[in-house]
């Protein structure tokens, strides 16, 4: 557009230089009518230039518009898209939630109260054995009600993002798959908006997922850092690490950096091989 602009003063300016030139050499324009002809024409051509250039610059004016418009239309489709697939995901979770606490649970609550009575009906070895048994069937119930506190939207509204939290390492803990720790630093902010716990809570439980499946690791670190605007979050294993260029299309890490997105958040993933796997989120909460 700016070369376009040059070339047309250019052009304009060679005209009136023309016409002087012409007027300087004397006799080639001799009458009133001819050099009123030739300004007329000079001064047509100026509001015809100015009018295909304010075209132009209205034409990329618009057109700029229309791309920004796309693009913005683009964003709010996706994110859009984004809750959708979240409220199918999170309506999902909340179901199997309910059923391992009410139906699952029930059934092994049963069964931990018949395996109690047959050992109290019996004795010599078999009583060990049975009361082995009810031992692991009462574990099992406790990890069944653990796991359905992390899967249920409406506990982590109840209990809150860092209690959750707090929970779901105990349960990592208690399966005796990895050591788990949790450090908490600065005063705790209670978040204005309690979607945004669960979104974290996501993020978080995506990467224990990960940690568990892939990663072969022995110790998971987690850290909140309450500061005055962010509550910045650090999640460390020291597993077998992976390149990240090579799965940064893995649906896994797709989803948690498009659940940050979702909360403003910054996200930065880092992973070496045979360094483990580090992921940062620094939240701006807002207060209440």
């Amino acid at each position: 557009m700016e070369n376009f602009l040059i070339i047309k003063y250019i052009s304009l300016y060679n005209v009136i230089s023309c016409v002087t030139i012409l007027q300087a050499e004397g006799p080639v324009i001799s009458t009133q009518a001819e050099r009123n002809l030739i300004i007329y024409m000079i001064i047509v051509l100026i509001i015809i230039c100015s009018l295909v250039i304010l075209f132009f610059v209205f034409y990329q004016k618009r057109k700029n518009q229309l791309l920004l418009r796309n693009v913005e239309q683009q964003q709010k489709f996706d994110e859009e898209l984004l809750k959708t697939q979240q409220e199918i995901q999170e309506e999902t979770l909340k179901h199997v939630g309910r059923e391992l606490h009410d139906n699952v649970g029930q059934m092994l609550v049963l069964a931990t109260m018949q395996m109690s009575a047959v050992a109290s009906s019996i004795s010599g070895e078999a009583k060990s054995g049975v009361e082995n048994a009810a031992k692991a069937l009462k574990d099992s119930l406790e990890e069944v009600r653990a796991l359905s506190k992390s899967l249920n939207s409406d506990v982590i509204f109840n209990l809150g993002f860092e209690a959750t939290l707090k929970n779901e390492v105990a349960r990592l803990n208690k399966s005796g798959l990895i050591d788990s720790t949790l450090s908490i630093t600065g005063e705790k902010v209670n978040f204005e908006n309690r979607k945004d716990e669960i979104i974290l809570f996501r993020i978080l439980q995506e990467f224990f997922s990960n940690t568990l499946k892939y990663a072969e690791a022995e110790h998971l670190n987690v850290t909140l850092a309450y500061q005055e605007q962010l509550l910045i979050i650090k999640i460390e294993d020291d597993g077998i690490g992976y390149d990240i260029e090579s799965v940064a299309k893995s649906s896994g890490l797709i989803n948690m950096k498009k659940r940050a997105e979702l909360l403003s958040a910054n996200y930065n993933l880092e992973s070496q091989k045979h360094k483990g796997t580090t992921l940062t989120l620094e939240y701006p909460y807002k207060t209440i």
